[in-house]
């Protein structure tokens, strides 16, 4: 299941830190008006941010736009130690 997880594209969008729009997205683990946890093909994608809210997700064609005032985007591993998703590929 790992392979599967790790194939595919990941586009990142960054628009006037306004909106960013993302594909490769598998799930939305969390979201409330400061940070939006986004699973993604390439990792778990923190969006940090003021009056944050997801104006579109489709996992089934695997994209989301977020907008607010994003003043944060990082990227972790699955694989991490202790990873928010860790125990879901094993």
């Amino acid at each position: 299941m790992e392979q599967e997880y790790m194939n595919g594209n990941h586009l990142l969008s960054v628009e006037n830190r306004q909106k960013i729009t993302a594909t490769g997205v598998l799930d939305v683990d969390s979201f409330d008006e400061k940070t939006v946890v986004i699973l993604t093909n390439m990792g778990v994608l923190t969006v940090e941010g003021e009056d944050l809210h997801i104006n579109r997700l489709n996992v089934e064609h695997g994209d989301i736009a977020v907008e607010g005032a994003i003043n944060r985007l990082q990227y972790n591993d699955l694989k991490e130690k202790g990873g928010v998703f860790k125990s879901l590929f094993r």
